[in-house]
């Protein structure tokens, strides 16, 4: 083994002491959840930091992408790819709602809009997709589609925290826009979510969801679930805004050092970036190609004796397990470009801790070949 190791991602932690404060305040007011202070104080930093109007805050993004499909009561299909975590499609199933597969473009490893058409049926009432590696989605292309068959667009926006294109945030796109801020995102709750609303009447349903559909202290409108993010969640999310662009800062930094060192080497594909005027350089990807002197398992397993773990994000895809493998949307010949990209892509460690000489030791071992 080398010497420390280095994991292809790790959470951003403020120095504790700065989280003293807030918890002092909690643990003044007594308040834990339920949309305590903290809470609503977040909720408006975020749509001020995001340039959103709207946003409600959740316990975690996979009950946030749940609530958002209840909120628009979608049923019977959902168009949406198969090169994710497994959350976007377990959202659906979970709905009672049945996923239809469809292949991804080769350049940024996005649904392929070209693709969408032809999957919609008289039961498709939506489109979820997901703004992979926090790369935009073709999200013109996809409202047009959208419009023209009277489509809902859900955007599973776990890796698109901050990320702007021309006209601004790219949550704005769509019917709804969920975020994850799980621990390995770029900004984190240590567990949490959001759902970006496009106005106040949709966030109101979408709290009373969240809070087991409860109005007041005798009426219930709705089968909500239990989505509330809590005080101390929230208070850390606080913090963690105050350090968010020196985390954006050096995420861009790694970025551009790999980009720069790898352009060149033969067999090692970048993926390419799309329409965004603000990045947030959440996963740095790379294919491996056969022209390259290892596969990609091979490179993967040096990683891993060298005290590097990379991953294989999205491998397998979600069209491959048990519960999905069966429907015919999942078939690989419907899916050959995200079959090939699962069986290349290698996600190499970012985070704002990463030194440059960690940043040198996986370029080393790429280039060793």
């Amino acid at each position: 083994m080398s010497s420390k190791p280095i994991y292809v991602t790790q959470p951003y932690l403020p120095p504790l002491k700065e989280f003293i404060p807030y918890l002092e305040q909690i643990w003044d007011n007594k308040i834990l959840t339920n949309g305590g202070p903290m809470h609503q104080q977040l909720e408006d930093a975020l749509c001020d930091y995001l340039g959103v109007e709207h946003i409600a805050l959740f316990n975690n993004g996979t009950i946030a992408l749940l609530t958002a499909l209840q909120a628009l009561r979608v049923t019977g299909e959902v168009i949406t790819t198969p090169y994710s975590f497994v959350a976007t499609a377990h959202s659906l199933l979970w709905n009672g709602i049945k996923p239809v597969f469809v292949d991804i473009d080769p350049q940024n490893l996005n649904l392929d809009p070209a693709k969408i058409e032809a999957a919609i049926t008289p039961q498709t009432t939506a489109i979820m997709p997901v703004h992979c590696y926090g790369n935009p989605c073709d999200v013109k292309a996809i409202q047009r589609i959208a419009d023209n068959y009277n489509l809902r667009v859900i955007y599973d926006s776990a890796h698109a925290f901050g990320v702007k294109d021309a006209g601004g945030s790219i949550l704005r796109h769509g019917d709804l826009s969920v975020l994850s801020f799980h621990a390995t995102k770029v900004f984190n709750t240590f567990e949490g979510g959001a759902i970006v609303c496009p106005d106040a009447k949709t966030k109101q349903r979408i709290n009373n969801l969240k809070n087991f559909g409860i109005v007041d202290e005798v009426t219930v409108v709705a089968p909500g679930i239990n989505g509330k993010m809590s005080e101390i969640n929230a208070a850390f999310g606080l913090l963690q805004l105050q350090h968010i662009d020196r985390v954006m800062n050096r995420r861009r930094e790694i970025d551009a050092i790999y980009r720069e060192q790898l352009s060149t080497i033969k067999g090692i594909r970048l993926i390419e970036k799309t329409e965004q005027v603000v990045e947030n350089n959440s996963y740095f990807p790379i294919l491996i190609e056969p022209e390259y002197a290892l596969s990609r398992d091979d490179l993967y397993n040096k990683f891993k004796e060298s005290n590097i773990f990379a991953r294989r994000y999205f491998y397998p895809l979600i069209s491959e397990f048990p519960m999905y493998r069966g429907m015919q949307s999942a078939r690989r010949n419907n899916l050959s470009v995200a079959n090939d990209a699962a069986e290349k892509v290698l996600c190499l460690p970012i985070y704002p801790a990463m030194e440059n000489s960690d940043v040198t030791r996986i370029l080393d071992i790429i280039k060793e070949y």
